[in-house]
């Protein structure tokens, strides 16, 4: 509950209107301001050296009128009505010092001139101290009151008593926005000092800080601490209904790339907790480093972090393949800016073109003699994908299919699927697919004699394009409801940074035909990310035990052919590796042969737009897959073609029977 402010509230209305006049507006108050001192500091002169009250009348008015004839220009001429009030500085003192010599000079010359002094020598001495005294002091008032925030504005808590937490108090008293009530540090050290005339609290004093001094927002200033220091203060925050805000990483601030001032939202990262281990050096540049590299998708989540991880490894030539016009210029501009900051040196080539265009892609691989390929290219929407099963076919298995067989043809060393932890036992076409890619590349590296194929698997990542934090981010920001499937759907997500250094890495340990495994950490419940999003908001979730609450978080249902977990592996068959993190898996294949025919199958499919026949053989090829009962392609539902599959028989049974009638004898 915000306290009780009515006696202070004329005068911060006062305040606020004085702030708030235009330019000329206040040049006219500073104006006034400085004639009633300068009048104040004539009078009380001549009656202090005179002890007596003076200057009455015709003569007093004399005086002032030269005082300001020659003050008031000198202080326009030196810029008092020009500068700000709030950077005020050492030219302001010098331009009251000179206003105010010259006006006594100029009493003393005019007593001389006409024989009468008005203002005797020793009283115009006092009053050029008078007015530095009132005319400086005034201004020092005013900059105080222009850099003091409004009590009305927001009050918030720095948390953090360090250098980021002075500097973004004196950032915050610049602004004059918001309003810094107090330090909370965790630092027993700390505790009872003033810092910027604030107190520095303990973290138990939060809610009653909160409590009695109106705070709507808590600001971390914490760029340093670790993942899960960040994440035990965010367990303390979530609970207290504030908004919660963080200044930048540590890293951001050194590499000049943001400051400490600009206050974000907190880091869904923060609330894993979990700190990434270091890059293997010798992993991450192996593949890199004076190569050329190739990387598909490169506008996507994965896709632009692969290259922005690659630009730093030095390699000879960056290759960047996207379908997407737009996606491709934002990246380009991207990553151009990021070599012009960072001195880098690398050529840098964008490429439009579609990864299942196979002679465009062979003719890119022959021209710039490609070495390492990341192939990011993907559908990853598990209901978009569902839908459109043709388009998933042809971009998550034949682009690779494609890709991969002109990086053998041309030699390539080594070729990087990014895989899903969709493709372990899938429910849904975009992991069937995902699964089926990485058989095709399994097949492949049978017949491979140089180029080293692998894949990598791994979760939800944080922020990528389509994924929860997003959409939970805009939810709140429009009062909600939040919407999640199912109360009990969990996820494994890792931020994207993160993934795309193992990516790498696990890229340079590949002996060919690896399943590698990233270590997601532990799995999120996705409620549970959404209510403390919604806190950490300052907003109270709105159910049962709350329906006063502020936003409700709503479950809509499983989306078709969505698992409530996922899985990371197949089987328990898994390994070490040389980094921590990564783990390898040993994972049955098909023989390429069979790969080959099944392939050849879903390409007739698709060309006959077969959704039903496509994902029976989809079934037949990837035998942990466990389709929906119908098909819900929105093209094939349309045409009227879609109907439940036969409870008697199973897809793999009819994808059988098909096979088998595929190969009997023409009749006679």
């Amino acid at each position: 509950m915000k306290p009780i402010l009515s006696a202070d509230e004329p005068t911060e209305d006062l305040k606020h209107r004085l702030l708030t006049l235009p330019r000329s507006g206040k040049r006219v108050v500073l104006l006034a301001v400085d004639t009633v001192l300068l009048a104040v500091a004539l009078w009380l002169a001549v009656s202090l050296r005179l002890g007596t009250a003076a200057l009455i009348g015709v003569s007093w008015l004399t005086a002032f009128g030269i005082a300001w004839i020659v003050c008031i220009p000198v202080f326009a001429w030196m810029g008092l009505y020009r500068a700000v009030t709030r950077f005020i500085g050492l030219r302001a003192a010098l331009g009251v010092l000179a206003g105010a010599g010259a006006a006594a000079l100029a009493l003393v010359g005019y007593g001389l001139v006409a024989g009468n002094s008005l203002v005797p020598i020793s009283a115009a001495l006092i009053f050029v101290a008078l007015t530095i005294l009132a005319i400086g002091g005034s201004r020092l008032v005013m900059r105080e009151i222009a850099t003091t925030p409004l009590r009305i504005a927001p009050r918030v808590i720095i948390y953090g008593a360090g250098e980021a937490g002075a500097r973004l108090a004196t950032a915050l008293r610049s602004a004059a926005k918001i309003r810094p009530v107090a330090f909370v540090d965790d630092n027993p050290a700390l505790r009872g000092q003033l810092m910027h005339g604030l107190k520095v609290r303990r973290p138990d004093d939060l809610p009653e800080l909160i409590r009695t001094m109106g705070v709507t927002q808590v600001f971390l200033a914490l760029p340093s601490v670790s993942k899960g220091a960040r994440r035990a203060v965010l367990d303390r925050l979530e609970k207290l209904a504030v908004r919660v805000q963080t200044v930048p990483d540590i890293n951001d601030i050194l590499s000049g790339s943001a400051r400490v001032e600009d206050v974000r939202e907190v880091d869904v990262a923060d609330l894993l907790g979990r700190d990434a281990v270091p890059p293997n050096q010798s992993l991450f540049d192996a593949t890199i480093r004076a190569k050329t590299v190739l990387v598909t998708g490169a506008g996507g989540s994965i896709g632009s972090e692969l290259c922005r991880q690659i630009i730093r490894q030095a390699p000879r030539r960056l290759l960047l393949l996207e379908m997407s016009e737009l996606a491709l210029y934002q990246i380009d501009r991207e990553l151009r800016a990021l070599m012009h900051a960072e001195s880098l040196h690398v050529e840098m080539v964008p490429l439009l073109g579609n990864a299942h265009h196979k002679f465009r892609v062979k003719e890119i691989f022959q021209t710039f003699g490609v070495q390492t390929v990341y192939h990011a290219a993907a559908y990853k929407h598990v209901p978009i994908v569902e839908q459109n099963i043709v388009e998933g076919l042809h971009n998550n298995i034949f682009s690779t299919w494609y890709t991969a067989e002109v990086a053998l043809e041309c030699k390539v060393d080594t070729f990087v699927l990014i895989s899903t932890d969709k493709a372990v036992n899938p429910t849904n076409v975009m992991g069937a697919t995902k699964r089926f890619a990485e058989m095709v590349l399994q097949g492949l590296q049978e017949r491979s004699t140089h180029t080293r194929f692998c894949m990598v698997r791994f979760g939800n990542v944080l922020e990528s394009s389509g994924s929860v934090v997003p959409l939970f981010r805009e939810q709140i920001r429009r009062g909600g409801p939040v919407t999640v499937t199912h109360p009990d759907v969990i996820r494994y997500f890792m931020t994207i940074p993160e993934a795309a250094q193992l990516v790498i890495q696990a890229g340079s340990m590949a002996v060919g035909g690896d399943v590698f495994v990233l270590d997601m950490g532990k799995p999120i419940k996705i409620a549970d990310l959404a209510r403390r999003m919604v806190q950490l908001s300052g907003f109270e979730v709105r159910d049962e035990k709350n329906p006063d609450g502020d936003i409700e978080i709503r479950f809509t249902g499983l989306r078709a052919a969505e698992k409530l977990f996922e899985e990371l592996l197949i089987g328990k068959n898994v390994t070490g590796t040389q980094h921590p993190m990564i783990m390898r898996a040993v994972e049955h294949a098909l023989p390429w042969e069979r790969t080959e025919q099944y392939l050849a199958e879903l390409m007739t499919c698709a060309r006959k737009f077969d959704c039903e026949a496509a994902l029976q053989i989809l079934a037949e090829a990837v035998a942990e897959y466990r389709p929906a009962q119908s098909v819900v392609d929105l093209v094939w539902t349309k045409a009227g073609r879609s109907a439940p599959l036969p409870e008697s028989a199973s897809v793999t049974d009819l994808a059988t029977a098909r096979r088998r009638q595929s190969e009997m004898p023409p009749r006679a």
